[in-house]
Order: C-alpha cells, then structure tokens, then sequence
C-alpha cells in the first residue's frame, strides 16, 4: 500500500531541501555582502561566526519543517553556534537584518514549490525572530546586573578612597563619558527609586552619573559629560549646584550635600570625604538649604572632629588673611567678638567705623567669604579658633620639633 501524496511530497521536499542546503547558505552569505554594510566591514573571524548562524538556521529550519514539534529547541539552537563576543558586537537589529535576508533568499529558491513550504518558512522564521529577541533579552539583563555590582564597586572605591590600578579600567567597562570636573552628591534613597529617570535627567544636564545605593544612602558621582554622551537638547556648562538642584527630585526627604568640585574622576575620593562628612553633620545646620554644599558646612564638619574641614578653614581663611595682614585679622576678630557691631569694633580698635567697613570689605576680597552675614560669620569665627590653635601649638613645639616638621 502506498503512502499518502502529502507525505509523499514532505518526503521529496525534505530530500531536496537537504540536498540545496550548501547553496542556500553560499548564496545568503553572498546576500550579506552586498546588501548589508555592517557585515561587509566586519573582521573575517566575526564575518565566520555570522555564516555559522545562517547556516544553523538553515539546517534548523529543516529540521523543523520535519518535525515541527522541535520549535523551542532547535530556534534557540541557532545562536548558540555564535561565539558569546558576537551578541555584544552584533546587535538585535544586525541580527533580524540577518534573518529577513536569509529568508528572503530561501523563499526566492523555493519559490514554486508549494504554498505549504512558503507559509512554513514565514512561520518559522517569525519563531527564529522571537528566539532572537530572547537572546539578546538575557543577555542585556545579565549585562544590567553585571553593570550593577561593578557601578556599586566603583562607587564604593570612590567613597573609601581606595583606588587601585583597575578603577579606570572598572571605569571604562561602566561606559562613563566625563571628561572633566567631578562632584560626588550623597542624600537618601527614595522610597520608589527610579534609576532610569535620574540618569535621563542626568543627560539632559550635559553630565554622566555614577550610582552607588547604600541602604538608605544614594551617592552620585557627576560628572561633565563629553558632547557625543549628552542628549540632543541638553543644557551644558551648568554650575555643579545647579545640577545638584535638578537632580535633587531623584532623591529621598532629608539632606542632600554636594561634595567641592575636583579636576577629575581620579579625584573623586577628595569630594566623596567633604560630601559624606556634610552629610553625617547637616542636621546640626537647623536652615540647611537643599542641596547644600559641603564647604558650606565645614563649622559642623571641624567639630565634629573632621580633619579635611580643618585643614580647609585654615587653609582658606586663617592663613591667606594672617599673609595679607595682620590688621585684617585683628579686624575679624573684634569685629565677630562685638557681635558684629561697626561702632564697638571700631571703638576697641581706635578707628573710624568707616575704616572697620573698608577692612570688613578686605576680608571678603582675599578669601570670599563676607563676614557681615550670620552664617558667613560662624565659618570665618571656627577658621579663626582653629588658625589660633594651630599657631598656638607651633610656638610651642622646641626649635628641632620645628626643624623636623619643615
């Protein structure tokens, strides 16, 4: 007893397909040359692994159109003949790309053969073209995930300090695009935090970000972007506060400090201290704005025992005014003494208000803060306690205590 014609015809099909399965392939490779750019350009080792793949789906969809039921498997199939460093040169689009090409060149060679064979390879091709997709799709997850933990690593290297010779590296595999200027911004974590949100908005501010989430704390790492990272309608050169204060929705209630701008990302770490330090001591500052800047903070920070804030009021304020002059100074300290009064400041000094306010004027030239206002007042008062104290225990080390120092 004979078979049926159908099966019959599935039989011969099946043959035939088999034996023009070297041509199909040798032609859509051809197809690939001429009609895709990407591929023509691609090194000859990368330009093999994409001829495996179409020769995998080839020789998959003939496996499928004998056994249908074999979809999920021999679909997924097809790319695992890829090399793992094609999925990250070749992308999505490049990979549908390759099957509307080779599709197009076994529908042209089976045209002819029967409608059923048509309809199988448009069936098929839509389950290769989702297989595609699922690739790719864990594959970019995995990527998210593994982009994750090495950001929080970099972010944590920043905040400790301790930088090794793979941060740039670490760096450079994060994608960063800055280029310039740093600042690091700590505040808290939001209760619905939306990364995607907080980096669209970082583009649109010319700048790229950093994100390390440390429990209840969120700390930025901004930095300027170059031109080609930025989005279309970006606003670039804005002021670091500025940039704070936009990116300041992205954050939860509470405070939120910007660190002192640095000349680089290698630099981070020096912003990151003044940062983190503001942010353990803001509340002691009952007006505190949002954002506040570090430096504006550096009161709390020195009594709360924090050597970089010392060293900067003395460094800032005590010594270039002890170099300018000594009346500035003595000026200062009257001035802060009487309560910030011109007339008993003058009276103690034994000179006119007048030359009181020109000195006052002074002060504020050489270091650029201006004594006449509260806040103002209470940092220059703490460089001035904390310039005295250092004096004070200079003069009395001995002389070869002295000598070693230098």
């Amino acid at each position: 007893m004979g078979k049926p014609a159908e099966v019959m015809d599935k039989v011969e099909t099946l043959a035939w397909l088999r034996r023009i399965s070297g041509d199909l392939a040798t032609v859509t490779i051809k197809r690939l040359d001429d009609t895709l750019p990407w591929y023509a350009e691609m090194p000859p080792a990368r330009r093999s692994a994409v001829g495996l793949v179409a020769q995998a789906g080839i020789t998959s969809f003939i496996q499928w159109y004998d056994d249908p039921a074999s979809t999920p498997w021999i679909a997924a199939d097809i790319f695992a003949a890829a090399p793992r460093e094609l999925l990250r040169s070749v992308s999505l689009t490049q990979t549908l790309q390759l099957i509307r090409v080779t599709v197009e060149v076994t529908e042209e060679r089976v045209a002819g053969k029967g409608e059923h064979l048509r309809e199988a390879i448009l069936l098929y091709s839509r389950e290769v073209a989702f297989a595609a997709a699922d690739v790719y799709a864990r594959a970019a997850e995995a990527r998210g995930l593994w982009d994750a933990r090495l950001e929080a690593l970099v972010v944590d290297s920043i905040l400790t300090g301790e930088a090794d010779e793979e941060l740039p590296s670490r760096i450079a595999a994060l994608g960063w695009h800055g280029h310039g200027e740093v600042a690091v911004l700590v505040g808290t974590t939001p209760p619905q935090f939306d990364v995607d949100q907080l980096r669209r908005t970082a583009r649109k501010l010319g700048v790229d970000v950093l994100i390390g989430v440390q429990g209840s704390r969120l700390v930025l790492v901004v930095g300027r972007a170059e031109p080609a990272a930025m989005a279309e309608d970006a606003v670039t050169d804005l002021p670091f506060a500025e940039i704070a204060r936009r990116l300041e929705p992205g954050f939860g209630a509470g405070y939120l400090v910007l660190g002192p701008t640095v000349p680089a990302l290698v630099d981070a770490s020096q912003s990151a201290r003044a940062a983190l330090a503001g942010f353990a001591v803001a509340r002691a500052w009952r007006h505190a704005p949002r954002p506040v800047e570090a430096d504006d903070l550096l009161p709390e920070r020195a009594l709360a025992g924090d050597p970089l804030a010392k060293l900067t009021l003395v460094d800032r304020i005590y010594r270039p005014l002890q170099a300018h002059s000594a009346d500035l100074v003595a000026t200062l300290w009257a001035y802060l003494d009487n309560g910030r009064s011109l007339e008993a400041t003058a009276r103690e000094l034994f000179v006119h208000p007048n030359t009181v306010r020109y000195r006052l004027k002074r002060v504020s030239e050489v270091i650029g803060w201006d004594a006449t206002g509260p806040r103002e007042a209470l940092i220059l008062q703490t460089a001035l306690i904390l310039g005295s104290i250092g004096a004070d225990a200079a003069r009395r080390r001995p002389p070869a205590a002295r000598r070693g120092a230098g």
